[in-house]
């Protein structure tokens, strides 16, 4: 089954916890801090696998989460690093945030990679924070917690020539008669409901890839039809095969079906119209073929004079073969990149932003008799702090009257045994002194 649209979570491990530990050597009296680092949590990473085709895999797959790094170990040993998930994904794949609909990367080549949510950092032992006034901290940090997010995954098929066109004009034949691929053919509209892909060989050695995509109906750019799920597909091929039922088989005329495929082709994505493009002028073996061959070349060259208009058959293989020539001839002619901007060098301070100075402002609400300090600032420091030791509650106080916040509650009238709540946390305010 062909799936080219996928939502999933990812997230980043969890840094491994500091440790509280101290030196029991027999001939070390008083031994200092011995507690080591807790090791960093592994990315979630994205890797371009040429060898798959569809994002089939994450129908059954949902939920991606890397390992925690490992805890601090005594005798100043950190923890290890936890291991990178390393996510196999398939070229064309364009890689979206769902919550603010930022594209943090479009991946076409094979190897590359980005990071899209990235492990937390270790929390410290008690061997980082002894100092001269307080040689045996019993402190060490949590490890802080990795990156989460939600993405969507959308695949832009990769290939060198897309066949667009109303539906039953043939593009699903001529498709299986040029390669070896078997897409589904019906006398009826939409027989194709997904990107079929098949390798042209030339026959003088060159190959190239082809698409045959859903067809097209007006409004198509609004997502009338099956819309959006086909217009992506157009972008990433460098070359346009325009069918065009020349028969007019189904009353339609073939200068107006032409016009409104590339209409709508160009309200979608205006790089689309300057694509290079052939009109295969199909079902020349039917009647009135040849009389609507002339009139609509006459109409063509009013306004495109630059298109080249090849007529063929699929099912009699009418000028078929001269229609693979042409069109391997145009892609030597042309770029082997895919024609799109790609954000392919995504840095980590672009995908996060976490490398600014984090601000530290807060604000002081009641809930009856609580008062509520709210800053994530003090929230994600409280988290990454082990609140089970004095020397804990002694930093975060000191962490609450730099920042100014004693000061504040006193203002709004905190007293003496006044609970004040900060995140998850509950503490008696005591004036004068700290909290408890």
């Amino acid at each position: 089954m062909f799936v080219d649209k996928a939502k999933i979570y990812v997230k980043g491990g969890d840094g491994g916890d500091g440790l509280v530990a101290f030196r029991r050597e027999k001939y070390v009296p008083e031994g200092g801090p011995a507690g080591g680092d807790g090791g960093k949590g592994g990315d979630v990473i994205f890797q371009v696998d040429e060898g798959l085709r569809t994002l089939m895999d994450f129908r059954y797959q949902r939920h991606f989460k890397a390992k925690r790094g490992e805890k601090g170990r005594n005798k100043s040993q950190n923890g290890a690093n936890a291991e990178n998930m390393i996510v196999r994904i398939p070229p064309g794949t364009v890689i979206i945030d769902d919550d603010t609909q930022e594209v943090l990367a479009d991946l076409t080549r094979h190897g590359q990679q980005v990071v899209v949510a990235r492990g937390g950092r270790g929390g410290r032992g008690n061997i980082r924070f002894a100092t001269p006034n307080n040689p045996a901290p019993e402190l060490a940090e949590n490890g802080e917690e990795g990156e989460e997010r939600y993405i969507v995954l959308e695949l832009k098929v990769m290939a060198d020539v897309g066949l667009v066109g109303f539906p039953s004009v043939g593009k699903s034949t001529l498709l299986s008669v040029v390669s070896g691929a078997k897409p589904k053919i019906g006398a009826y509209h939409f027989t194709t409901i997904t990107p079929n892909l098949g390798v042209v060989e030339v026959g003088d050695g060159r190959s190239f890839v082809m698409a045959d995509l859903p067809g097209l109906i007006e409004g198509a750019h609004e997502g009338v039809g099956l819309g959006h799920e086909f217009l992506r597909h157009v972008e990433r091929t460098r070359i346009i095969i325009h069918v065009v039922d020349m028969a007019g088989s189904e009353g339609r005329d073939p200068f107006e079906d032409w016009v409104k495929i590339n209409d709508e082709l160009k309200l979608y994505n205006e790089t689309l119209a300057e694509r290079p493009q052939i009109v295969a002028a199909n079902k020349m073996d039917m009647p009135e073929a040849e009389e609507h061959l002339m009139k609509f070349r006459e109409q063509v060259k009013e306004v495109r004079p630059d298109i080249e208009i090849m007529p063929i058959s699929s099912l009699t293989r009418q000028g078929v073969q001269e229609l693979i020539y042409r069109a391997a001839d145009l892609l030597d002619q042309i770029p082997e990149a895919p024609l799109v901007d790609e954000v392919t060098e995504v840095s980590e301070r672009k995908v996060y932003k976490l490398d600014k100075k984090e601000d530290e402002g807060f604000r002081i609400v009641r809930d009856n008799e609580v008062y509520v300090v709210e800053s994530p600032y003090i929230e994600r420091m409280m988290k990454r702090m082990q609140l089970n030791s004095h020397d804990a509650i002694l930093r975060l106080a000191r962490t609450l009257r730099r920042m100014g916040v004693d000061e504040e509650l006193r203002k709004r009238g905190a007293e003496d045994g006044t609970i004040v709540r900060i995140g998850d946390f509950e503490f008696e305010f005591v004036e004068g002194s700290s909290y408890y």
